[in-house]
């Protein structure tokens, strides 16, 4: 199951964050004191991989702990409240308990809080009870007479009460019956929560503080865990023990204690490789483990007993230093990987919160950390992390960025009015200060590729432009209407950076307009994108609108039968795989040529270049008396790409 959805209130600073969107990859942006650890802590709450409970006295907002019974008169605060999306496996879980259908639909809400009854969390699912019972009443068979019983009965508890009032029941309906106790008081929507439950995520929560112990005592350790006193650090260290395969007993013992020792390096030495494929800034570490006899000269509790410490040893330097006194950011990754691996050994399924991850590494490592985030976590998990660091912002998913601001309005002469932590979508309609990491990241990318004109046409990528330009060409070249020389064009990237790059540079007083690919989840983004009112009303375009499809790319201006030949000229395949009108129509039923044959040359054999959208713009562009022909397909492709011009040049006129 998928988290989709998140909602906060009554917790730290946070009133009601309203609710807000979360995907599979989730950005808090805001700056410090703004309440962005009090959302993950609220998260974590609900159900988490580490023991963790909401403190009434600490966590309820303190400006209103004197008014908590008029503010719920219920006697509850609700703290988190949570959106769920049913995979399939998870629907098939409790139909093959309960039957087809049960369920009636895919969302769920769970939800819990401050003094809610025996610490419950309360779920929010919506199961035809009727259904249920008939599907039990059919699984053990009984006959019309048996059915009888329970004429006119629709639901577990009703059942129970009906089977349990008999003065003798048939073996069919005793099973029936104690079928239906197995669910919490004979209710078949617990018995569906029990199901689920057990396949929710839990949140597995760590911060950039939280690092392991360079040195522990193992005698001291056992005495904290005993007494429940362990230190995060600490608790880091025994994660670490547990996905090596032994424990602080074990390391007591002398006589295995060079076996365990190399036990331990060989799971630091698999999770340090691991760190190296992402880490770019210094690839000649090591982490050594020492298990031995405390030294006398040594601080307490460090010198009695037998102690266990891991330094990193640097092989270009040739020296060894205690894990506390290396580099912060590299012993956090170490750390973080080290709990990580041990949550997988023993439950895979979790959502990751991280809190300002990688906050004392430098930008380049920043840059690491997130493509490990992306490339390592994501197959597997939700994440959601904050961060204020320009470097931890996903330029290329922006949608997956929300703002945390904590909000205070000021009015002249009146006292502040208090809102508290809101999160938000619209990532650049915040102030100065949170959109900083924003600014810092988006003026970096952006002005890597961008060429600003007074008429900037903005169109996805590179290629875009290549067959916009060669098309106007062609049509100049026939004494019809192409490219006005008054537009630049742009690459933006993608619909995701459209709304940032208008808002960094639209102060500028530059006319922009938009011509951009559309998919099917595409749709919502445009829709939020012109109800924005960030561009002139009629200034976006998107390819569908001239060629008569619902999902188009600029590729889907060139017919069929042209982009086939642009296909076959730019990759050259062999005799045996020549690209034809009826294996590129074949290869995927999608509208969109492009991705039509993207799935075509995945069939290609190894000697052919893989396809990108790089390849036939090149191809055109080298070849531009391929639109000199009176083809057909020709005709028709620059029929449409005439339209298209004509669309965005009369908007030089307008402006």
């Amino acid at each position: 199951m998928k988290l989709t959805k998140v909602r906060v209130q009554n917790y730290r600073s946070v009133e009601d964050s309203e609710e807000f969107e979360i995907g599979d990859l989730t950005c808090l942006v805001g700056k410090n004191e703004a309440g962005k650890t009090a959302l993950l802590s609220a998260m974590r709450g609900l159900r988490p991989s580490h023991p963790f409970k909401f403190d009434e006295t600490i966590d309820y907002p303190r400006r209103f702990a004197t008014r908590f019974d008029d503010r719920h008169p219920d006697g509850e605060a609700e703290v988190i409240r949570t959106w769920w999306w049913l995979e399939d496996a998870d629907k098939a879980a409790v139909e093959k308990r309960f039957g087809l259908g049960v369920l009636k639909g895919d969302s769920f809400q769970v939800h819990f809080g401050f003094r809610y009854d025996d610490d419950k969390r309360i779920w929010d699912i919506e199961v035809d009870h009727a259904k249920c019972l008939e599907h039990l009443v059919s699984k053990h068979a009984l006959d019309a007479t048996e059915r009888n019983a329970l004429h006119g009965v629709h639901d577990g508890p009703a059942a129970d009460k009906a089977l349990s009032a008999l003065v003798e029941r048939s073996p069919k309906q005793e099973a029936l019956l104690q079928d239906i106790k197995t669910c919490r008081d004979s209710k078949f929507s617990l018995g569906v929560i029990d199901i689920l439950e057990v396949r929710q995520p839990k949140f597995f929560f760590t911060s950039h503080f939280e690092r392991m112990s360079g040195i522990v005592s193992i005698q001291q350790l056992q005495q904290d865990r005993q007494h429940n006193k362990v230190s995060v650090g600490d608790k880091i260290f025994l994660d670490f023990l547990e996905y090596a395969g032994t424990t602080l007993e074990e390391l007591l013992e002398a006589n295995r204690r060079e076996a365990l020792k190399a036990q331990c390096e060989a799971a630091s030495n698999e999770i340090t490789e691991e760190i190296f494929q992402f880490w770019s800034q210094n690839n000649a570490l090591e982490v050594v483990i020492e298990i031995d006899i405390a030294k006398p000269g040594d601080k307490p509790p460090f010198n009695t007993g037998t102690v266990a410490e891991i330094r990193i040893k640097n092989t270009n330097h040739k020296a060894t230093l205690p894990l506390s006194e290396r580099s912060a950011g590299f012993v956090w990754f170490f750390s973080f990987l080290a709990q990580f691996k041990q949550l997988r050994k023993t439950n895979g399924n979790a959502i990751i919160l991280l809190d300002e991850p990688g906050l004392t590494l430098h930008g380049k490592a920043q840059g690491d950390l997130l493509h490990y985030i992306v490339e390592r976590l994501l197959p597997d998990h939700q994440v959601i992390f904050t961060t204020h660091s320009p470097f931890m912002v996903p330029m290329d998913r922006l949608a997956d960025v929300r703002i945390v601001e904590d909000v205070i309005i000021e009015e002249n002469g009146k006292r502040p009015v208090v809102k508290g932590t809101k999160v938000r979508s619209d990532v650049l309609d915040v102030d100065d200060d949170t959109l900083f990491p924003l600014q810092g990241a988006l003026g970096y990318e952006v002005t890597q590729s961008l060429f600003i004109g007074a008429n900037t046409w903005l169109v996805e990528g590179p290629s875009d432009i290549l067959y916009l330009q060669v098309l106007s060409q062609a049509l100049h070249k026939r004494k019809r209407e192409g490219l006005n020389g008054k537009w630049t064009m742009c690459p933006s990237g993608g619909i995701d950076k459209i709304a940032p790059f208008v808002r960094l540079f639209g102060g500028n007083r530059i006319n922009v307009a938009v011509l951009s690919d559309i998919a099917n989840g595409d749709k919502t983004k445009i829709e939020n994108l012109k109800k924005a009112e960030i561009l002139k009303a009629g200034h976006f375009f998107t390819v569908a609108d001239f060629v008569g499809q619902q999902e188009a790319d600029v590729e889907d201006i060139f017919d069929p039968d042209l982009f086939v030949e642009m296909l076959n000229g730019a990759y050259k395949p062999p005799a045996t795989h020549i690209v034809t009108k009826a294996s590129l129509a074949d290869a995927n039923p999608t509208p969109r040529i492009v991705k039509k044959a993207e799935a075509l040359f995945k069939l290609m054999p190894a000697e052919v270049a893989e396809f990108d959208h790089f390849g036939p713009a090149r191809w055109l562009l080298e070849n531009p008396s391929a639109l000199d022909a009176d083809s057909p397909a020709v005709a028709a492709t620059l029929t449409r790409a005439e339209a298209v011009f004509r669309s965005f040049n009369q908007l030089l006129a307008s402006s």
